[in-house]
């Protein structure tokens, strides 16, 4: 037989029996249950925000691993990177000077790739940022080591033709000119001996009787062979490699347009013909279209202190020939 409750009441102070009440279990039970549910939702979000899964864990720790290993290969990229550099500052200052080859421009070296869509695949994830550098990197620099690559193949058939280039390279005077006794004009400002004012001189005028001899300084292709206002009979050979020499003023010209010649050959003789002020060969050497000093290039000429000497003439000069 079960218990029966009873409650005080107090305003008739008075106990009432307690009645047995489905309604009011029910209602506790819902709402242990909605407390349950909440508790429960709580815990679990507690749980996916701030804990990790297992799975969870060891993604995080691939994706730490992944990080670590870009960060070891963007080092050793900057390391590739500052080794190519070198290569390429001795290519450009060395090995391409020795060939008299012009050096490869940063434009060209360092030009970019695509546009800017290029590395939009990569974009949109948690470590883009450091995969888009690397992948930038990676892709400088095949094109830098192909670059080079094609460079180095340059240097090395320009290697092979040395000494077919040596000999083109004019290497000596025009005349004959053993103890310096032909003084020669030299190479820059100087008064014109007709005109009488200063005027930019872009050879070297060499006095001599007429009939003396003229030689070629290099091997090369004989390009001009005529009479000009100027020049008077006058020689231009194209020696290759970016070369010319012009020879002015002569006598007689022996050669013909399109006849090879040698370094020593004979092209012609001195004379006075064109704008000139007295018997003397005019000679200039261009490179790459620009007029140069000629006196650079009697390095087969001249032994070093007859170089020093025909430095010091040359400069001293204040009227030239032509």
């Amino acid at each position: 037989m079960s218990k029966v409750k009873y409650r005080f009441d107090t305003h008739s102070l008075t106990y009432e029996k307690v009645g047995f009440s489905w309604k009011k279990i029910g209602l506790k039970m819902l709402s242990s249950l909605a407390i349950g549910i909440v508790f429960a939702g709580v815990t679990v979000f507690i749980a996916f925000t701030y804990f990790d899964s297992p799975k969870e864990k060891m993604q995080k720790r691939e994706i730490e691993w992944m990080t670590y290993q870009y960060d070891i290969l963007n080092k050793k990229l900057r390391q590739v990177q500052t080794v190519l550099g070198d290569i390429q500052k001795r290519d450009d200052n060395i090995y391409r000077m020795i060939f008299e080859a012009d050096p490869i421009t940063d434009e060209i070296r360092k030009a970019g790739f695509g546009g800017v869509d290029r590395y939009k695949e990569l974009e949109g994830y948690e470590n883009s940022k450091l995969i888009m550098e690397s992948t930038q990197k990676l892709d400088q620099l095949s094109k830098q080591l192909y670059i080079q690559s094609k460079s180095f193949d340059e240097v090395i058939k320009m290697a092979k033709n040395k000494e077919q280039m040596l000999s083109c390279i004019p290497a000596i005077q025009p005349i004959s000119n053993k103890d310096l006794k032909h003084e020669p004009s030299g190479y820059g400002m100087r008064m014109h001996p007709i005109y009488k004012y200063s005027k930019f001189h872009a050879g070297m005028d060499f006095t001599a009787n007429i009939g003396t001899k003229i030689y070629a300084t290099g091997d090369g292709v004989i390009e001009t062979a005529e009479y000009g206002s100027g020049y008077g009979n006058h020689i231009v050979i194209k020696h290759g490699y970016g070369y010319e020499t012009l020879y002015g003023h002569m006598e007689k010209m022996v050669t013909r347009v399109g006849q090879k010649v040698k370094r020593g050959e004979l092209i012609g003789y001195v004379g006075n013909t064109g704008l000139s002020a007295g018997p003397h060969v005019h000679y200039e050497v261009h490179k790459n279209g620009e007029p140069v000093n000629p006196v650079h290039f009697y390095y087969n000429d001249l032994t070093p202190s007859e170089y020093k000497q025909m430095i010091e003439i040359t400069s001293h000069a204040s009227q030239s020939f032509d």
